[in-house]
């Protein structure tokens, strides 16, 4: 078959990174690129740490609002897919690149296949969970990670074209996470941080907590008060947070004039395998990012989720009370942290780290495959 991958943001360039071998050995792909992330930091330097392939098409679209930026995948996906004619067009997760290329593809009657299809947060507030709910109900295959997304799809009356694959971000791990055991890892990266951010000691395995916040809800004025205030309640001199800050995230920030304090190490978005890493080796992670969730559970290391909500209530329940749903409330976060990162974090972190055996999920091979048994569904 023909398949047309659409990706646009940092998460799905991780997601492509799994599937691409697979696919490409059973599939034509043709690889498109939106650019919903440009920042080099974002994406661009995925493509060359991750091996991705150039995109064959990119569309360079860039920030803007939901509307505007949906718009213009809109206009410049259409023509594209006409003059490529694939036999279906594959989209990943829940951004305004999936809504464009599921809408484009449907309208132009190209078979949609979803991977990460069925993931509820229950919120439509989140602009993910419109866009997860309408392109799970335009795709012809809804590529599922969990027992629970396949229970979800079933609730709103899909159950053709469904199927069980795993999780392709597992894949990604496991492949990355052998070379991020080694506690040794802390000191090339402590040096980079130090010179992005002037971290005050070396990194040490449980000496510091990972923070990541990106969500569109965490860049209103009030919650950028209440997550700030949270890392600083939960920051200290000999337990810094190192804060990877999306740029949309760091431009709310800035609009409020907020001044981290010197427990609080705010550097750009890292390489994806400097953020295993340092998830690994950390006392604990705090985050709003479902990559981050799911990376944490099979990494086996604390994670409190800034949400109220979360779609991979699996990685919760497995977690054996390692992963805990705070929101932005301060003191939830600090007994939290009390409980799953207390005063023998460092030799967690370490038996952690020497422990780890991550399998892959065998989502790659279970997509491609099911991409051959589907054919040109409609």
């Amino acid at each position: 078959m023909r398949v047309a991958s659409v990706v646009g943001t940092r998460p799905q360039l991780i997601k492509a990174a799994a599937l691409q071998p697979a696919l490409r050995e059973r599939h034509r792909e043709l690889f498109i690129d939106t650019g919903q992330h440009y920042d080099y930091s974002m994406a661009g330097s995925f493509f060359r740490e991750l091996g991705l392939a150039a995109p064959q098409r990119s569309l360079d679209i860039g920030s803007g609002s939901h509307a505007s930026q949906t718009g213009r995948m809109l206009a410049a996906l259409e023509p594209i897919l006409v003059e490529e004619a694939p036999d279906a067009v594959l989209v990943y997760g829940d951004t305004n690149s999936t809504l464009a290329a599921a809408l484009t593809a449907a309208k132009l009657g190209i078979p949609v296949a979803h991977v990460e299809a069925g993931l509820r947060s229950f919120d439509r507030r989140m602009p993910e969970e419109i866009n997860r709910v309408v392109v799970d109900h335009l795709s012809d295959r809804c590529f599922a990670p969990t027992p629970t997304a396949v229970a979800n799809l079933a609730r709103e009356g899909i159950e053709t074209g469904v199927a069980l694959v795993g999780d392709l971000m597992q894949d990604l791990a496991a492949r990355i996470a052998p070379t991020v055991r080694d506690p040794a890892i802390l000191g090339p990266i402590g040096d980079e941080l130090d010179r992005q951010a002037g971290l005050a000691a070396p990194l040490r395995p449980g000496g510091y907590l990972l923070a990541t916040i990106h969500r569109a809800e965490n860049r209103e004025p009030a919650a950028v008060e209440m997550w700030t205030g949270l890392l600083e309640g939960v920051s200290r001199p000999d337990r810094p947070v190192i804060l990877a800050l999306h740029p949309g995230t760091a431009l709310a920030v800035t609009a409020l004039s907020f001044d981290f304090p010197d427990s609080v190490r705010v550097v750009p978005p890292l390489p994806y395998r400097t953020t295993l890493a340092l998830q690994l080796h950390a006392a604990a992670v705090l985050t709003d990012s479902g990559g981050i969730q799911r990376e944490a559970a099979w990494l086996g290391t604390p994670c409190l989720v800034l949400r109220d909500t979360t779609e991979w209530v699996e990685a919760v329940a497995s977690s054996a009370g390692r992963m805990i749903v705070v929101g932005l409330d301060r003191a939830r976060a600090v007994a939290a942290l009390a409980d799953v990162a207390g005063p023998d974090a460092a030799a967690r972190a370490a038996v952690r780290a020497a422990q780890l055996r991550l399998p892959p999920s065998g989502a790659a091979e279970a997509i491609s495959r099911e991409l051959d048994m589907s054919g040109v569904i409609r």
